[in-house]
């Protein structure tokens, strides 16, 4: 076996085809899951602040949806790739079939520095965004949502633009906007609550008692920090450490999760936290706790230093945080992997909730979704966790084999194949 370091569409292809092997996946089939449906390269003029007219580069990849529209983030990043964008509507693909939900996949994103830009500049960007994409998106075809560096807001504009576009209010085209808008309540912390379920489902079957877990967690945006709140504040798990881009912090004694938010809004990092100890994101990772959430961005556990995680559950909160040899790494060492496209999947859970709502133009109470959500990824991970030990292969694997399993009924019940 070569080193060559694979890219984040490669690993999504190698894990399919793992999958595939097992369900002796017809190669037609085969074929057409390893492969986007459709893909979209736009260029976005803009006026920036100072006069200028700036170009920038965006995408719209629409995975396959033969179990219902597409669905999918816009991210918002310096360093996006069609690459990754690939790789990401793919998993998306694999997430709604994991928790069962009537859509495909896709992704969105526009490389640009939104930390470097003005409100007005991101409000130009993002109408201009759904300017280029608005005739391949709407509730029936591909429904976008916020992801890195998108938030409620831009997903308002885009919601509005699209609405302008087709000459009436359209909330359900954009998931994610705030509640004044047609927005689900409980949407904010969505990404991390379904976490929270796969991870008290996950405990139950090791037999961690989560009111006395140590907890890290690696990045500490939207996922990452309300991960940390959650556990503390519901299952009362301590959260010894948390770091984001900048570096990380160390409490043995635990952290105050909401403390340390304060902190990061305030100074933009956690580090420097006068009730802890500054840590390196690598030495985070080889904590030695009961259960490591990462919770930034890809290819963050790899094979190098996969023997160096101690943690006896690994909740996939980021998207592919962990590559495959890795994985085999983790496997043979007996962590507990909940891999990503389950975990994380609260959020396009309750972007569903939101959508049926906007569909239906009624709303339900947070607690209701509360409910709805803890259903849906209770579900989702003992059809994982059953097909894991049935078979003895990794989470991963069988969380695959769950969700290639239902997009290729979907194909050959259409007719594709």
């Amino acid at each position: 076996m070569d080193n060559k370091v694979l890219t984040s569409f490669e690993i999504t292809q190698t894990q399919l085809d793992t999958a595939a092997k097992m369900l002796h996946l017809e190669p037609a089939i085969h074929a057409i899951l390893r492969v986007p449906m459709r893909e979209l390269h736009v260029s976005i003029p803009v006026r920036m602040d100072n006069g200028d007219v700036k170009v920038f580069e965006g995408f719209r990849v629409q995975y396959n949806n033969a179990r219902g529209p597409c669905k999918g983030g816009i991210r918002f990043h310096p360093d996006e790739t069609i690459d990754t964008i690939r790789a990401l509507a793919a998993w998306m693909t694999w997430k709604c079939a994991a928790v069962d939900i009537p859509f495909g996949g896709s992704k969105g994103g526009v490389i640009c520095n939104p930390k470097g830009m003005s409100s007005g500049e991101l409000e130009r960007l993002s109408r201009g965004y759904i300017d280029a994409i608005w005739e391949f998106i709407g509730p029936d075809r591909d429904i976008p949502a916020p992801d890195v560096y998108t938030n409620p807001q831009i997903m308002a504009w885009m919601m509005d633009e699209y609405s302008k576009l087709k000459g009436y209010h359209s909330p359900a085209v954009i998931t994610g906007k705030p509640l004044a808008l047609g927005g689900s309540a409980g949407r904010g912390d969505a990404t991390a609550r379904g976490g929270l379920y796969t991870i008290v489902e996950a405990a139950r079957h090791l037999n961690i008692d989560l009111s006395a877990a140590t907890v890290a967690v690696q990045g500490y945006g939207n996922a990452g920090a309300n991960i940390a709140i959650l556990a503390n504040g519901i299952l009362g798990s301590r959260i010894v450490a948390v770091s984001d881009s900048k570096g990380g912090i160390y409490n043995e004694h635990g952290l105050e999760p909401n403390k340390v938010l304060q902190r990061k809004m305030e100074t933009g990092s956690v580090i420097n936290y006068s009730e802890a100890e500054n840590l390196s994101n690598e030495e985070l990772l080889g904590l030695r706790v009961d259960i490591l959430c990462p919770a930034a961005l890809e290819n963050i556990i790899t094979q190098a230093n996969a023997s160096k995680i101690k943690a006896k559950m690994v909740a996939e909160l980021a998207n592919g945080p962990t590559t495959p040899e890795a994985d085999e790494i983790l496997y043979d060492a007996g962590v507990f992997i909940i891999p990503d496209f389950l975990c994380n999947a609260g959020g396009v859970t309750v972007s569903y909730f939101e959508w049926v709502q906007n569909m239906y133009n009624y709303y339900w109470e947070e607690e209701e979704v509360h409910q709805r959500l803890n259903k849906k990824m209770a579900k989702a991970f003992q059809d994982v966790l059953s097909e894991s030990l049935e078979r003895k292969v990794n989470m991963r694997v069988a969380a695959y084999i769950v969700a290639v399993t239902r997009v290729a009924e979907a194909m050959k019940l259409r007719g594709w194949v």
